[in-house]
């Protein structure tokens, strides 16, 4: 099929655990919170004094990617934003995530999942926990959505000035009862002010515990902070008070997907694509609000079987890709022995391609018959998954992915009728894509929110603007409506 990412890294089934510096790293600096001494009392800056101070530093593409001066730093030392760290691990620990009632099956043990001290990466006892989260939102409510950060600050902290400026926040404060955000993962990484990124989203998640949300993407695992910049950007910031595996366990409480709903009708919200292996219907049943359940064994086989006359009915690379590597398994971390697909899977482009093919050391790639079918298979005879609202899927040189995002204004719907494989090689206004301002969302639909601008993507894909879009729910699911809002940030 035709790649819609960039050229495939080594396979992380091969490396991820032999990574030496990984090892190095945790072995010579691993200790989180219970080695760690108090921390001191802060001052927290106010929106105003932390927004002007990250509003003086120079760009990534000014940078080309060297940092800048320690002097020009808005977080002078570690501990400013260790402080977010420990106040973000007692909402964790205290608040609903760790009210048994507020589970859909078994509550994650408090001993280990809800122990900040211990990590999955460090001690083998302690087992890799993904989960799920339901969130129920009333007709007419805003959810303001953002993709991958990639610790470009000057893009996030322009949307925070947009909704300051709307009267939908009040410096980090949501301001409206009906208005919510999600951030798709990816916050950390190929970027030069992660850190900051991090400490702004730590803020504005303690200011609003119950109306904003981050989902854990691909690069919310110590893994690839150590590969891909995270980690030495932070050592070169804060030397050895710098603690990534801290900075990690922040991840664990992150959701790997959440299933926004109002009445019947839900989003599939996260970083990557479909999961086959997990199916979500008794948390959607369940009554509240606010909803948790683990994600457990991922039943991929049991998937396969179930549908085996679907599959038999199919293209041949679908159906040898599908007996070939699904499995029913327990992850041990989110690679191991095969990818959270919430996490790390995509999407073709057209309708012509493969239902299901495997990118190396990336993940599955879906087609749109088989995320109808996943979908179809998420839902109950009360509630019902709709489209899938996700990010992940990017190339830092132009491809027919990137090319789609950008003529698109930075979401893009795949398998549009106007689009083809023989029109995966066009660009510009010659693919006749969707790109108003407002758009209905199709039933069993998946939108692509693209990446930051100031970023390596940005630069090789010659844009400037950046992308968040509004969802406005109603109570029927054929009036919902994304609105999108296109940005060029000062720096």
């Amino acid at each position: 099929m035709n790649r819609t990412t960039h050229k495939p890294w080594k396979s992380f089934f091969r490396s991820l655990l032999a990574l030496a510096g990984l090892a190095a790293y945790l072995c010579g600096k691993g200790e989180l919170l219970a080695q760690a001494p108090p921390a001191p009392l802060l001052v927290e800056q106010t929106y105003e004094e932390w927004s002007g101070l990250c509003a003086r530093l120079p760009s990534f593409k000014t940078l080309q990617g060297r940092l800048p001066p320690r002097t020009l730093l808005p977080l002078r030392t570690f501990a400013e934003l260790e402080h977010q760290l420990r106040q973000f691990f007692a909402l964790s620990t205290t608040g609903t995530l760790a009210h048994a009632e507020a589970w859909v099956g078994p509550i994650p043990e408090k001993a280990r999942f809800f122990n900040p001290a211990r990590a999955y990466h460090q001690d083998p006892t302690i087992p890799f926990q993904p989960f799920a989260q339901k969130l129920m939102v009333p007709p007419d409510s805003e959810v303001f959505f953002h993709g991958d950060l990639h610790g470009d600050i000057h893009s996030l902290l322009e949307m925070l000035r947009w909704m300051n400026r709307s009267n939908y926040l009040a410096g980090f404060q949501l301001t409206r009862t009906n208005t919510y955000l999600i951030v798709l993962g990816d916050f950390t990484d190929r970027g030069i002010y992660s850190t900051e990124v991090l400490y702004t989203l730590l803020r504005l998640k303690l200011a609003n515990p119950a109306r904003i949300f981050l989902c854990r993407g691909n690069h919310e695992d110590i893994s690839l902070m150590v590969r891909y910049g995270f980690l030495a950007e932070g050592k070169a910031k804060y030397g050895d008070q710098f603690n990534a595996s801290q900075v990690s366990r922040v991840y664990d409480f992150l959701p790997a997907v959440l299933y926004l709903g109002c009445n019947t009708n839900f989003l599939q919200c996260n970083h990557g694509g479909m999961e086959p292996g997990y199916r979500p219907a008794s948390l959607l049943e369940a009554p509240g609000d606010l909803r948790f359940q683990s994600i457990g064994l991922l039943a991929q086989k049991v998937f396969l079987a179930a549908n085996a006359q679907w599959f038999a009915a199919s293209d041949a690379e679908t159906r040898t890709t599908a007996e070939t590597y699904y499995l029913d398994a327990t992850l041990t971390s989110p690679t191991t022995p095969t990818v959270l697909g919430f996490m790390w899977n995509e999407f073709t482009i057209v309708k012509s391609q493969a239902q299901l093919d495997l990118d190396p050391g990336r993940g599955f790639v879906y087609g749109d018959e088989l995320v109808k079918l996943v979908l179809t298979q998420s839902s109950s005879a009360a509630n019902r998954v709709r489209a899938v609202f996700r990010a992940h899927q990017h190339s830092s040189l132009p491809n027919p992915m990137m090319n789609r995002l950008v003529e698109s204004r930075g979401l893009f719907r795949h398998w549009q009728k106007t689009d083809s494989a023989q029109a995966l090689g066009a660009t510009g206004t010659a693919l006749n894509l969707e790109r108003g301002p407002e758009r209905s969302i199709p039933e069993f639909s998946v939108w692509t929110f693209n990446v930051v601008p100031d970023s390596t993507y940005g630069i090789g894909n010659r844009f400037q603007f950046d992308t968040f879009g509004i969802l406005r729910v109603a109570p029927g699911f054929s009036d919902w409506k994304v609105r999108v809002i296109n940005q060029t940030p000062a720096n």
